[in-house]
């Protein structure tokens, strides 16, 4: 059968498409192509498209989907058995079909075999790739259910999570207040629609009691980045003019996001610095918060204004992300991104920020951060013009 017969049989197969799919993982294209032979001896060269055959899976995916088909409808069926079916008996039973799939491919994996759950983690973030979306997805439920949270964050960092599964893992993550894994969704997620994001949003905005105690391993981690980028910049014996270099900017810019900023507030820094929101989402996100969340955002982007208006030295340095192993530099909202969200808060919410005096301070505030930066705007614009103008006149004396 050839592969366009089978796009066309599956697009018309009238089947219920709950029974799984026939291929549940994604194929490896070298072999399956190097097979591939055309049906004419003497195909037309008018025509585009030319059939071909001796389309089929390598043998390695093939095995793959062998143990697939049986591991998925077993790990379906016992979790559904919500008496019974245990964390432990999930993981025991995890590991063999992990161990099986390793061993297809030829994979070594550096972890001790004996802590069931840490080996498990481990293999998946080694052949998680290769089981499908499908058992991923399994994967994932019985991981929430369970509160396997560090098998969890392996499936979200490693991107195992598929787009479907976003919406009902949020609600849950909420729900049960781990702030520290969300802060990861946005991080890894690609794809965050509205009703995520506004949960995400207004659960930072006005977190409760109990959100603060899941959101203090966020705060140490932002305040471990800054210290380390203290360290380095100051420890000058351990590096050469550039990474000093770069060390005492990452200092100043963890300084900037961490000093002043709530928990809650430390956790937002994600959403504003990442580049896989999509703005239109965020604007209709912003629409629906309430007056008391709205404050809250207002105020938080007052801070950023006032801290970049203080410190213009402050610049991003996502280099010292690599070079310094210092991550949260990655994460920390550039000041067009602070502009940005504002203007989508004016935008959303104009008549709000107009009739209710109680933002009437904080608009004020505001404005004089921007009027001051602006005004900081041309000079800058035209140091900018005459270091570049420097540099041309610099490589044609040496060329």
């Amino acid at each position: 059968m050839s592969l366009l017969e089978v796009i066309t049989k599956a697009a018309t197969n009238s089947k219920d498409t709950a029974t799984g799919s026939e291929y549940p993982i994604i194929l490896n294209p070298d072999e399956t192509f190097l097979n591939l032979k055309p049906q004419l001896e003497t195909p037309n060269a008018t025509v585009l498209v030319s059939p071909v055959s001796g389309w089929q899976p390598s043998q390695t995916d093939t095995k793959v989907i062998e143990i697939s088909k049986k591991f998925h409808p077993k790990l379906k069926r016992k979790l559904k058995d919500t008496n019974s079916f245990t964390k432990e008996k999930f993981i025991k039973l995890l590991k063999p079909f992990l161990e099986e799939v390793r061993e297809i491919f030829g994979l070594s994996v550096a972890a001790d075999s004996a802590n069931d759950a840490d080996y498990a983690c481990a293999l998946l973030r080694k052949i998680g790739f290769f089981m499908g979306q499908d058992m991923a997805s399994l994967v994932l439920e019985a991981s929430l259910k369970f509160e396997i949270w560090d098998m969890l964050e392996t499936l979200i960092v490693n991107r195992l999570v598929g787009h479907s599964c976003y919406s009902s893992l949020v609600e849950s993550l909420i729900s049960r207040k781990r702030s520290d894994i969300l802060c990861l969704c946005i991080k890894y997620a690609t794809d965050l629609g509205l009703s995520e994001l506004t949960g995400v949003v207004k659960y930072f905005l006005c977190p409760s009691r109990e959100a603060y105690n899941a959101m203090a391993d966020v705060r140490k981690e932002w305040e471990s980045q800054a210290l380390t980028a203290i360290d380095k910049a100051s420890d000058m014996s351990l590096l050469d003019n550039k990474k000093s270099r770069l060390a005492k900017e990452a200092a100043v810019l963890l300084m900037l996001a961490y000093d002043g900023f709530s928990t809650s507030e430390l956790c937002l820094h994600y959403l504003l610095a990442s580049s896989n929101i999509d703005e239109v989402i965020m604007s209709a996100a912003i629409s629906k918060l309430n007056g008391r969340e709205l404050m809250s955002l207002v105020r938080y982007l007052g801070k950023w204004l006032k801290k970049y208006e203080r410190f213009p030295e402050a610049v991003p340095c996502p280099k010292a992300s690599n070079a310094l192993g210092l991550k949260a530099c990655a994460w920390v909202p550039k000041l067009e991104d602070i502009v940005r969200c504002f203007g989508l808060v004016v935008d959303e919410n104009f008549s709000t920020l107009i009739l209710h005096t109680e933002f009437h301070e904080e608009l004020k505030a505001i404005k004089e951060y921007v009027g001051s930066l602006a005004s900081e705007a041309p000079l800058c614009s035209s140091v900018a013009t005459s270091i570049s103008r420097l540099r041309s006149e610099a490589k044609g004396e040496q060329s």
